[in-house]
């Protein structure tokens, strides 16, 4: 196995590892949603209204936190028509209605962290997203590719806020008295951890699109004839749009 090949088994491996992690803590996340009543509700809603949001907004977020790795699997980038209806269905599907439910439920929430915690997320949300499927539209494949990374960044949020707010608060462990003040700060501590993670995330999603430059210039050197008698690169045969 050459060194290439086995960078990329790795990197599969990784995605894979991924799309479990995504499913597992979007089951989580859904289950006391799924009997729709608003007594199970883990958020703080004013109303039917507010709860009908945030249903739509978990249901329509699960879509893409589970569709979202599988667009970054080698094998599956290499079958357009499959790559293409995945990233629809993510996109139309998922982190559309997802993330113009979550600006309601946000603003609705009364709290001001929580506010300003989610509100911009969702904007960045849109934003990457109709910025990827224009670069895709284009066939700029290389900055459709980046765009979803940060994207998917945003939607990894549900992930990583859940883990944040634990690590907060064993942070606090010391400064504690008693054991029950523990989970009487957890309410607290989600809007910070909602706040901070998407921050977290798209830091590393900035990383790692600034690891893989290099690799895209050697790619854009290494260009050979196409059958039409243009040039072709290794990421437009990967890619659908």
């Amino acid at each position: 196995m050459t060194a290439g090949s086995a960078a990329a088994s790795r990197g599969a491996r990784k995605i894979w590892l991924m799309f479990i992690v995504a499913t597992v803590f979007g089951a989580v996340l859904v289950g006391p949603y799924l009997l729709l009543g608003s007594d199970n509700s883990r958020l703080d809603v004013n109303g039917g209204v507010h709860y009908a949001l945030l249903v739509t907004h978990i249901f329509t977020a699960l879509i893409a936190l589970v569709l979202g790795p599988l667009q970054f699997v080698p094998a599956i980038r290499t079958r357009r028509q499959i790559h293409r209806t995945i990233g629809r269905l993510y996109l139309f599907a998922g982190v559309l209605p997802s993330a113009l439910a979550a600006v309601p439920v946000a603003l609705l929430s009364g709290r001001l962290i929580t506010q300003i915690g989610l509100t911009i997320p969702a904007v960045l949300w849109l934003i990457t997203g109709t910025l990827a499927y224009q670069a895709a539209r284009r066939h700029d494949y290389t900055q459709h590719q980046n765009w979803m990374m940060r994207n998917y960044a945003l939607t990894f949020l549900a992930v990583t806020s859940r883990i944040l707010v634990p690590l907060l608060l064993l942070a606090q462990t010391p400064f504690i008295t008693s054991a029950g003040s523990i989970g009487d700060r957890a309410p607290s501590m989600i809007p910070i951890g909602q706040s901070l993670g998407w921050i977290v995330n798209l830091i590393a999603a900035e990383t790692l699109i600034r690891r893989r430059r290099p690799r895209s210039a050697r790619s854009r050197r290494d260009v050979r004839p196409s059958p039409s008698g243009g040039s072709a690169r290794p990421e437009d045969e990967e890619c659908g749009v």
